[in-house]
């Protein structure tokens, strides 16, 4: 199935006037309030698309196209949608505050590891990663959307809400660099110790001693070991044992707060500091969310707007020197060997809870395609890259069909993949946080690897895995009841398996993921085509050629239908110029049109040499 962003969007944003408006008013249902992270990932789905993509931009009325109009319709008219949008958005700030401070609650996307006990109020209040990274997103699409906003509504009491969401989403955005600072951990640890014994097995693939990958692990990560000493101070008590290089160590993030982790000074007002209570062990999961919302701080439409104020500049300075660390640390360990990278011996086992899974390859394989983004990858990484997500959609069964009773629909779409979240035992029982997301994702990082490949064939395998992945999303819409054409209906892709049925309708996780993707699609098509030095060689050709034979045509004399012949001339002259100003951006183009050009000569000679003869 192809992508088509722009059609796909409105069908989205259909689904989503008719599930969350009514009668142009903002209807959060009965699950809104119950979770910070759910409650941003479906705002998100309405205002990432409207300021990341123009044609899609809701903050200026004047500008909005007819069919965005169209099928947001049960928001209200055209002037009626940015206005509705604001009070939303204040809602959620209003929601998701308590005694004015910021709460970034993980609500019902907490689970109990016993089934059979349930978790305190206290418990579901606990905020967690997914919530300050989804928060940074959802806070700088609401300040963006505010600068154009305010500067073309005259109504005084939208005027008044919209003073009051900028004070309250600035605080917010605030509150969740901060709360991802004293998230940040490096997990320290003896190589004959469970998970040094762990990392060694993973790292060393059967092939190197446990001496030998630690010889191997204290070369490559020495500068990087150096650099977390040295730079990492905000947030974080980095242990002396990071400083002894017969230690191994993992940076990241933990699922919430760390325990201890020192409160950060910052004049902005935020309230006081929760205390942190996870365990200082990193998560492979928690770690991805974190780096997907912090390089939002530095993208072009943030540094261009001058959303952040000086004191989250520093924050976010701080936030993108691990957001580097980070990368650097897990691409190296995805590609430790260069013979055999860890990364391909699928699936992943993780270090700390001794865990297994296709999604944890994904997770690292995420990190990965950060890492090449940043440093502009070469083209072996990338075709390695790219194998490797093949990989991952065919044991997941999104491209390979699924056995009986298969394991891979129940662990990585059904029920997903749980986490036991180390430290939430401290306010009563083990807390979990389950993945189902495993197709949304590898659709995501599939899309982000095809933008960033200029490899031919590179890019061919990637766009068609994606529209793979994407076939198998589209189908996975719900088809009736509450929340029609939203997600997630697993039923719909595996018929024959038994699907455990979901107490929350509609899957917001999901429903963003796809929704982010159709936007990194969207810029992906804006992207200039893959060149193609073969086809500029020819057309090349082509263009010297037909350069030639119109110098040759417009020597001989004229025709008896001179005016005629002159502008058949002056039009092959225009597509030569254009095939020329195409040759190196778009080979392709070129070479087609100059192929016309050269029809057209041959007619016109073939014409000339039957008047000659006088046929």
């Amino acid at each position: 199935m192809q992508i088509k962003p722009r059609q796909h969007l409105l069908d989205i944003w259909q689904a989503i006037g008719r599930h969350s408006f009514d009668g142009g008013e903002w209807q959060w249902g009965e699950w809104g309030g119950a979770s910070s992270v759910a409650d941003a990932e479906r705002l998100l789905c309405l205002l990432y698309p409207a300021t990341e993509i123009p044609a899609f931009r809701l903050d200026d009325p004047d500008t909005t196209q007819e069919d965005v109009q169209q099928v947001l319709k049960k928001a209200g008219g055209r002037l009626d949608i940015p206005a509705n949008l604001v009070t939303a958005l204040a809602g959620f700030m209003r929601t998701h505050t308590e005694d004015k401070r910021p709460t970034f609650a993980g609500g019902y996307y907490f689970g109990a590891r016993d089934k059979t006990e349930e978790l305190t109020e206290e418990q579901r209040r606990v905020g967690v990663v997914d919530s300050f990274s989804m928060s940074i997103t959802l806070c700088l699409a609401t300040l963006g959307f505010l600068k154009v906003y305010e500067t073309r509504t005259r109504r005084s009491d939208v005027r008044e809400t919209i003073a009051e969401l900028r004070s309250a989403t600035s605080s917010r955005l605030t509150a969740a660099m901060v709360s991802l600072l004293r998230s940040f951990t490096v997990n320290v640890y003896d190589i004959d110790s469970s998970q040094g014994e762990t990392l060694c097995r993973l790292l060393g693939q059967g092939r190197l001693s446990q001496r030998q990958v630690l010889n191997k692990f204290q070369h490559r990560f020495r500068a990087l070991r150096a650099a977390i000493v040295e730079s990492v101070t905000v947030g974080i008590d980095v242990q002396e044992g990071l400083k002894d290089e017969n230690q191994l160590f993992e940076c990241g993030w933990a699922w919430s707060m760390v325990k201890d982790a020192p409160e950060i000074e910052t004049g902005d007002a935020i309230g006081p500091q929760p205390e942190g209570i996870a365990s200082p062990v990193p998560y492979l999961y928690f770690t991805v969310v974190a780096l997907d919302g912090i390089q939002d701080l530095f993208s072009d439409r943030t540094l261009t707007l001058g959303l952040l104020n000086p004191e989250q500049q520093k924050l976010a300075e701080a936030l993108r020197l691990r957001w580097e660390l980070t990368q650097q640390f897990w691409s190296g360990i995805a590609r430790f060997d260069a013979d055999r990278w860890p990364l391909e011996d699928i699936p992943w086992r993780t270090t700390v809870q001794k865990l297994e899974s296709e999604y944890f390859s994904l997770s690292v394989a995420a990190i990965l395609v950060h890492d090449l983004m940043r440093r502009r990858a070469t083209d072996d990484d990338l075709t390695r890259t790219v194998g490797i997500m093949e990989r991952l959609a065919e044991r997941g069964r999104i491209t390979s069909r699924m056995t009986r009773e298969d394991p891979m629909v129940h662990e990585l779409h059904n029920v997903g993949v749980s986490l036991p979240l180390q430290g939430s035992e401290r306010l009563g029982p083990q807390m979990t946080w389950s993945m189902t997301d495993f197709s949304a994702q590898l659709l995501k990082r599939t899309v982000q690897l095809c933008t960033l490949s200029r490899n031919l064939d590179s890019h061919d395998r990637l766009l068609r895995l994606a529209e793979d992945v994407f076939d198998h999303m589209w189908r996975r819409r719900i088809r009736e009841g509450e929340g029609v054409g939203l997600w997630d209906n697993v039923h719909a892709a595996y018929p024959d398996a038994e699907i455990h049925r979901r107490r929350v309708p509609v899957s917001w996780s999901i429903t963003e993921r796809v929704t982010e993707v159709m936007v990194q699609a969207y810029a992906m098509y804006r992207q200039p085509p893959i060149r193609s030095l073969e086809l500029t060689e020819l057309a090349r050709a082509l263009l010297s050629e037909s350069a030639h034979l119109l110098g040759n045509e417009q020597m001989e004399p004229a025709p008896t239908d001179a005016g005629r012949h002159g502008m058949q001339l002056r039009n092959i002259e225009v597509k030569l110029r254009r095939a020329r100003s195409l040759v190196d951006e778009q080979p392709g183009t070129a070479y087609a049109l100059t192929l016309d050009v050269l029809g057209q000569l041959d007619a016109l000679a073939r014409a000339r040499e039957a008047a000659d003869r006088g046929v």
